[in-house]
């Protein structure tokens, strides 16, 4: 039989859940809306844009449901980040390649009920601080596994440690969107599956402030999800 997907009654994920958002709340002001968007149960697919490495534990923090991240392999070489990270129940990606077996482990995590949370981008937006063209393997997994998608924006943790750096307290935002499906093909390849990125990444920069939205700022999809979003 599978394994069943952990729940927040996990000791360990309880634990760094807790030691986050203490240190978070300490160090940042945390502005999160749309909580109540957020499934209590089932198999979700969490899609979010990605300016920090602080990003993934400000979700972690401000999402109340157990979260399963990618996070790079090379990461794995550094012993106290490993711990904690492995605490987190991260899957472990190579970057830049297909990673099949990753891959394998995300559907069965979404096949057992569990939350996986996937940045479309693949990388950090260091450069603009906005939005970058998103990659096929969040709308692989979301037209394989059919699960439904929750869009997440984060904003302001681009100058969390430089804010800090500077001994001021940084606001940080985190806001939720409505739960969605997309028309699922169970096997869309090529151009199908980049117009399934295409709305998942109108979904995430409608959530943003305009400055944010980068290379989907005058997407006409944008303005969909706006609408959708205020009705």
């Amino acid at each position: 039989m599978p394994e069943e997907a952990p729940s927040l009654e996990d000791p360990q994920y309880v634990f760094s859940r807790a030691a986050l958002s203490a240190a978070f709340h300490v160090l940042c002001r945390v502005h999160v809306s749309g909580r109540e968007n957020v499934p209590p149960g089932g198999p979700l697919l969490l899609v979010t844009n990605h300016l920090s490495r602080l990003d993934p534990p400000l979700i972690c923090v401000a999402v109340p449901r157990q979260i399963r991240v990618f996070i790079g392999l090379k990461y794995r070489k550094v012993l106290p980040l490993r711990w904690f990270v492995e605490s987190l129940d991260a899957i472990w990606v190579r970057q830049n390649e297909p990673d099949v077996p990753a891959l394998r482990l995300a559907l069965q995590h979404l096949d057992r009920g569990g939350v996986l949370g996937v940045s479309p981008e693949g990388t950090r937006s260091q450069e603009t601080h906005a939005l970058i063209p998103g990659k096929d393997g969040t709308s692989f997994l979301a037209d394989r596994s059919g699960v439904p998608i929750l869009p997440v924006a984060v904003w302001g943790t681009e100058h969390t440690f430089r804010e800090l750096g500077r001994l001021r307290r940084p606001d940080v935002h985190l806001r939720i969107g409505k739960v969605f499906s997309l028309p699922r093909a169970g096997r869309a390849r090529g151009a199908q599956l980049s117009a399934l990125t295409e709305q998942i990444m109108c979904a995430i920069a409608a959530l943003l402030p305009e400055a944010y939205r980068g290379v989907y700022a005058h997407h006409p999809g944008v303005a969909v999800w706006e609408r959708s979003m205020n009705s």
